[in-house]
């Protein structure tokens, strides 16, 4: 379901960090990101909501461009 703030995202399990590339070019690493939360915000039908409900709240995060 397209998103009309996040464009794209990965997960890298190894180092749990999710990186999210939003509509407005710009990218962020969000750190120690469980396997769990990530299958909760793959699976949510608004990942905006999520992101700013969840993960925003709970995971420190580094901008990358």
């Amino acid at each position: 379901m397209p998103s009309s703030v996040v464009n794209h995202y990965f997960y890298i399990p190894e180092t749990e960090i999710l990186r999210i590339v939003y509509q407005s070019g710009s990218i962020y690493d969000y750190l120690k990101v469980p396997q769990e939360i990530f299958d909760k915000f793959r699976a949510a039908k608004s990942k905006g909501q999520f992101l700013n409900a969840v993960i925003k709240r709970k995971f420190r995060f580094r901008k990358i461009s």
